[in-house]
């Protein structure tokens, strides 16, 4: 077992409008000892927008705005921006983030020089309603294709809902690869239940026909699907993958099914340098889990959510939103862990 401890929360709702409901889910990125955290603020009745806060250290915050840094700018993210990744790729930053239109929620692009000025891209997953979905994921005989890949469909053709064609495909979890692997961008992206990767030479090559082509053979693009009881509901990407001498190591969500309901746990994976479509191992068990009273109640109950991280020396900090409430941090040695996945088939 991996030793974690977990130093507790480090930000928290205030009375600012923006933020006065949660401040949860942030995307961390490190420079040196300075450590930028673009978080999501929301506001009484789901209104979600990227926050930030600046820190010294691994957990010393040194500023906060007291507005949003990016706000809700066009129709397909009117309800939300929420859950942002970040990454420096060469000279520009690339922020993922979901893009939330009181109905669908899908994957979005905003990049960045300075973190001061922001372009928006707009939608980078696929655009298509849950009757084309069906209809590609079941064309060509993906015979190993997980059942689950199929129950958004069924689940909405019950309620009678499969062939509004305004009602899409929901993509979350974006989170790119801190460089390009072969020539390429890669990023991992989450069609419920699991953990598919995408990788391409330029961000205009995702299309609505490069997309089809993709879902038609979808099980090729799985990289992590449920494996264990604890994430035996469904899967997500959490903090950018961090390289390593033995693998890219994921953290990931795995979400188990109890009698209580949903219980997020943070998990662990490695996959292979120069080929990140292959799974090198995984933890069978969470690294951490929901415990204490401010993971355990909140917005969401029983959830941790990891989506970012830093590194000083052996001591990884994961940072992650706390039952939908508050940002907390745990910390623990990455050589430790390195040394538990690889014990690991």
């Amino acid at each position: 077992m991996v030793t974690i401890e977990k130093l507790g929360i480090i930000l928290s709702p205030t009375e600012n409008e923006f933020e006065n409901n949660g401040v949860f889910n942030p995307g961390i990125y490190q420079e040196g000892n300075i450590i930028h955290i673009l978080y999501r603020a929301v506001q009484h009745g789901n209104y979600s927008t990227i926050g930030y806060a600046k820190m010294e250290g691994p957990v010393k915050v040194t500023e906060r705005k007291q507005q949003p840094l990016i706000s809700r700018d066009f129709d397909y993210e009117k309800h939300g921006m929420e859950d942002a990744r970040i990454v420096k790729i060469e000279d520009t930053y690339y922020i993922t983030y979901t893009a939330y239109d009181g109905i669908n929620a899908m994957a979005a692009l905003a990049t960045s020089k300075d973190l001061i000025h922001f372009e928006k891209h707009g939608i980078i997953t696929p655009r298509i309603n849950y009757h084309e979905y069906e209809n590609f994921v079941a064309c060509c005989n993906q015979d190993n294709l997980n059942p689950k890949y199929h129950q958004y469909y069924n689940l909405f053709a019950q309620i009678g809902l499969a062939d509004d064609k305004f009602r899409l495909l929901r993509d979350k979890d974006v989170v790119l690869f801190p460089r390009k692997i072969n020539g390429k961008f890669v990023l991992l992206h989450r069609i419920w239940p699991g953990i598919q990767i995408v990788q391409f030479d330029d961000w205009k090559e995702l299309t609505k026909s490069f997309w089809e082509e993709y879902l038609k053979n979808i099980v090729k693009h799985i990289v992590l699907d449920p494996k264990d009881i604890f994430e035996v509901d469904y899967i997500g990407a959490g903090a950018p993958p961090i390289e390593t001498e033995f693998g890219w190591l994921i953290i990931y969500h795995g979400v188990q099914e109890a009698i209580t309901g949903k219980i997020y746990h943070a998990k662990a994976a490695l996959l292979q340098l120069d080929k990140p479509e292959i799974e090198i191992s995984r933890l069978p068990y969470p690294l951490f889990s929901p415990t204490k009273q401010w993971e355990i109640k909140g917005e969401v109950n029983n959830v941790v959510f990891p989506t970012g991280y830093s590194l000083f020396g052996d001591d990884l900090y994961i940072y992650y939103g706390a039952a939908d409430k508050h940002i907390a941090v745990a910390k623990m040695s990455l050589k430790e862990l390195l040394l538990e996945l690889r014990k690991q088939p």
